[in-house]
Formats: C-alpha cells, structure tokens, sequence
C-alpha cells in the first residue's frame, strides 16, 4: 500500500508506485494537520491475461482503517490506466447509488456519495478493453484518495481540491496484465 500525500489532478501519474507495502500507517488518531482523516487498506484484483482487444476487469475492494469516518465527497476511487487500455470502453460498477466518474487524460476518478465508517468498506469494479495494439505487461496503478475536507467543503471537485491545497492522500496498488497473442 502506498500512503503519500498527493497534489495536482494526475496524482497516480506524477511517480511510480512500487507494488511492495509502505510502512503501515498509524491509525490511533490524527497526530498533525498532514495525518490523513480516513486511511484505507485497499486490495486490488485484476486479469492476468488478456489478449489485445481482449477484456480486463480490475476489482478494488478498500477498508477505512480509520481514525475516523469518510464523509462522501471526501474520497474517490480510481487511479491511473495502462497505456494500453482504450479509455473510451472503461465501465464501472459499484453498489454505491449516484456515484460518478471523471476521466482526465489516463486517471479515472470516482466519487462515491457514501459515508464509510471506521471499519466499513466499499467496492468498485472497472471493466476495460485493450487496444488491438496492446502489448507486453499493462500496468495499473488504482486504489482511493482520501481529503483531509472541513465541514462544508464535501461537494468540492477532487480538482478543486487540489487547487486549494486541501492535503489529499493517496492509498493505491498497482496491478499487471500480460498481453498474450
């Protein structure tokens, strides 16, 4: 699990993410202004193999592991998609009603209207394609990102967010698809 402080509105983009865990967070209570509200434990699934043009699910089921509650509007699911992968044909589902997704450039981002307590979790699940010219290892680097939002703030973009600075973390894994012929 990576647990960073994110800025800008390619937060999966701006670094590599090694698939090995960070140093687990500590969610006894928020110590600082940069501790995150709600820390997530995400797990991510997806294909293994795919031909090109062929299908690839991903499956992201997050746990807040606290020290406190996210209120919806203050988290978001999604993250960054291989090259390969024709964003045009991304589908999403989750049981979470009025959830809606941005895509800017390879990051597509969800907000889930729903407030997830300590210890609740929540699940989304990505359908995409591979471009006929897909090949080799497709990597994707998905997960939640989670604001340190006040009171008020809740219906703010995750671009505005990140305009006013509001610290943001990021909770991703990275997943990888082989290309088979």
């Amino acid at each position: 699990m990576l647990a960073a402080p994110v800025a800008g509105a390619l937060v999966f983009s701006a670094a590599p993410v090694s698939a090995a865990p960070a140093a687990p967070v500590a969610a006894a209570a928020v110590k600082s202004a940069e501790d995150p509200f709600s820390v997530f434990d995400v797990k991510l699934t997806a294909t293994k193999k795919a031909k090109a043009g062929g299908k690839v699910r991903y499956s992201i089921t997050a746990v807040n592991t606290g020290p406190h509650e996210a209120t919806g509007g203050t988290w978001f699911v999604g993250g960054l998609f291989p090259k390969g992968v024709d964003l045009k044909k991304i589908s999403y589902r989750t049981s979470v009603e009025g959830t809606q997704c941005e895509l800017i450039k390879r990051d597509l981002f969800c907000v889930l209207p729903a407030t997830v307590k300590k210890g609740e979790s929540v699940a989304m699940v990505f359908d995409a394609r591979l471009t006929k010219s897909a090949k080799g290892t497709q990597k994707a680097i998905l997960g939640v990102v989670s604001y340190n939002v006040q009171t008020g703030m809740e219906n703010l973009s995750k671009e505005e967010l990140d305009r006013l600075g509001v610290p943001g973390f990021g909770f991703v894994k990275q997943a990888s698809t082989k290309v088979v012929r």
